[in-house]
């Protein structure tokens, strides 16, 4: 293992991003989303759903394929594997063991309470129960339904409120986030951290139950549903995978002294050969510019939380996300002065495209979705209505462009290609880092993830073109001021 990573590490230069294999990526990835567009609009070419379903899980397989080619030569896989093989011995064995265990494991949760073996939904239905009949003395159970609440509210606990899910997002966190930094902890002392998080996350998932319970019982049914349900369990497992991360980084039981010690220099000399002496370089951990290209994007996603989570339908907190992102930018605007905010003519003209590319699935279907959005804006008062517009438009074209292309272009598409990232001109990015950070900028797009990704690259190559980050900004902010222009005109509020 060692020797494949460290051997595809000395070759790394000399690995060439495969364009034309990345098109033929796109191809299959297109070729998957018409289908499913045509399925959905009522058209097939095939006679048999399930002939149309096997041929498309064909071709993304294929899309998969060609992707992981494109970053990396068949050779090298080929050499990766031989080299690697332990590891791929010990994989079939877990796939091998997971597929045995699948049952037992699935006994953990269900909808009966015949099966006694369920013990999951049955320890968060009691412990919910517990908690809460002290404070409403008019709580009911009932077993046979896994119904739970008051006569004004009530509640299903069923698979996804038995808390597997959480459960299962942070055993894959914690596991990969030991491996990753595997160097740096102590073992088996790290390991215990894992049962810790997951009682953590289990013990959130219970007082989540209960708060909906209260807030529905108070009279906002809305919010409890709508609102705090939704997101309530991504804030516990945030939370949790925040504190873990920090635990395995400062608590000195789990992280190794000489790591420790390593932070604190950033070179030694050290004995050679033949009485020569070698001077190390250590890394003394991430750079410091890391916050000022993070802070800004995590204070929206906590704004984001805390925004959806207290409201129902209608996001009235929206403009927290604003607040939020305009204290981080104005804390670290010292740092953001290093930076080359100039732009030219072709940064609003990248920003038009992806305007046009954005909005071109609704043009071609003219299939426009229907969302409360506008008939949420029109029950405000006038006050209230401009208000809310004037800060989405100013996030939209002011903290979010900044945010988003420090954390993604600023910051992750660099990181790829050194942990000194602020040291790595825009100019010198690679392909694959390019790639993989608009990959992760349109998956944070939702359903728009295919024309997010494509936004991404967009803006990706304007900054790498140009080696100015008031380029990718200013184009990011011609896309948002156009589109919201095209929302207010069209009232097509689904593009909000």
């Amino acid at each position: 293992m060692a020797l494949g990573h460290s051997t595809l590490k000395t070759q790394r230069d000399d690995i060439a991003f495969s364009g034309s294999v990345f098109a033929a990526h796109l191809v299959c990835i297109a070729a998957v989303c018409s289908g499913n567009l045509a399925a959905l609009h009522g058209f097939s070419f095939l006679t048999s759903s399930r002939a149309e379903h096997d041929t498309l899980s064909a071709v993304l397989f294929l899309g998969v394929a060609l992707l992981a080619l494109a970053c990396l030569p068949l050779r090298i896989w080929i050499r990766t594997i031989r080299t690697t093989h332990p590891l791929w011995l010990f994989a079939l064995l877990a796939g091998v063991c997971a597929l045995a265990l699948r049952h037992p494991l699935q006994l953990l949760w269900g909808t009966s309470i015949a099966s006694r073996g369920r013990l999951l939904q049955i320890a968060a239905f009691r412990s919910v129960y517990a908690v809460l009949h002290p404070f409403l003395p008019d709580l009911t159970a009932d077993p046979s339904t896994w119904v739970i609440g008051t006569p004004r509210f009530a509640v299903g606990i069923g698979e996804p409120c038995s808390g597997m899910e959480g459960l299962s997002l942070v055993l894959v966190f914690t596991v990969i986030w030991l491996c990753y930094f595997r160097k740096e902890g102590r073992f088996p002392q790290a390991l215990l951290l894992v049962p810790g998080a997951l009682a953590c996350v289990w013990l959130l998932n219970i007082a989540r139950i209960c708060v909906i319970i209260l807030i529905g019982n108070a009279g906002a049914p809305d919010i409890a549903i709508v609102g705090f349900h939704s997101q309530a369990g991504w804030i516990a497992f945030t939370a949790v995978a925040v504190a873990f991360s920090i635990a395995t980084r400062r608590l000195s039981w789990v992280r190794r002294d000489s790591i420790c010690a390593a932070g604190s220099a950033d070179s030694a000399i050290v004995g050679g050969m033949a009485g020569e002496s070698k001077v190390i370089t250590v890394k003394a951990g991430e750079s410091p510019a890391t916050a000022a290209y993070l802070v800004p994007f995590l204070a929206i996603l906590a704004a984001s939380f805390i925004s959806k989570a207290a409201s129902g339908y209608f996001e009235w907190l929206y403009p927290l996300r604003f607040i939020a992102a305009a204290i981080a930018i104005w804390h670290f605007r010292s740092e953001y002065r290093k930076l080359n905010w100039r732009f030219g003519w072709l940064a609003p003209v990248t920003g038009a495209v992806v305007f046009l590319i954005w909005i071109a699935p609704a043009l071609w279907t003219n299939d426009h979705r229907v969302t409360s959005l506008g008939a949420e804006l029109a029950a405000l008062s006038p006050t209230a209505r401009l208000a809310w517009i004037l800060f989405r438009i100013a996030a939209a074209v002011v903290t979010v462009p900044i945010a988003e292309e420090l954390a993604f272009r600023g910051y992750l598409s660099r990181r790829l290609i050194s942990r000194d990232f602020d040291g790595v001109p825009f100019s010198r990015m690679t392909v694959l880092s390019l790639g993989v950070s608009s990959v992760a900028f349109g998956l944070m797009h939702g359903q728009h993830w295919m024309v997010g990704i494509l936004a991404g690259l967009a803006y990706a190559a304007v900054l790498k073109w140009r080696g100015r980050m008031g380029d990718a900004i200013v184009a990011h902010v011609t896309s948002n001021l156009l589109l919201a222009a095209w929302v207010l005109l069209r009232g097509d509020w689904a593009q909000w």
